[in-house]
């Protein structure tokens, strides 16, 4: 049975990634990898803020909490997605990453995902 750092090394081998976080909601990171100067830990510091406010945005529009959450930034992606009550992935890519393959896998796999954390 694969685990969390199968699950992290997979995702982080796909071409366009630049690191792949799993974190608690607390923001701490449970495991993750990233390419040099990608400073896992400071970033998945920043995500319980964006969690609160997409469930804030999600329940407030009779939308839902969230699921998964896409920001563009000028030079690449953050993916958040929320994989269980406790757990969020977040992933870094590149503005040349195949986002919507990237999306597909992650929301096809995110019961996988859920069972490992």
């Amino acid at each position: 049975m694969p685990t969390i750092r199968d699950l992290v090394a997979a995702i982080r081998d796909r071409e366009g990634v630049q690191a792949v976080v799993v974190l608690g909601r607390d923001g701490l990171v449970i495991d993750g990898q990233g390419e040099s100067g990608v400073d896992t830990e400071h970033v998945a510091a920043h995500v319980p803020p964006v969690l609160i406010a997409a469930d804030e945005l999600g329940l407030s529009s009779q939308a839902g909490a969230l699921q998964t959450a896409v920001l563009e930034h000028e030079r690449g992606y953050a993916i958040v997605s929320a994989v269980s009550m406790d757990a969020v992935l977040l992933v870094l890519a590149s503005p040349t990453v195949n986002l919507a393959q990237l999306l597909y896998e992650l929301r096809r796999n995110r019961a996988n995902i859920a069972s490992l954390v």
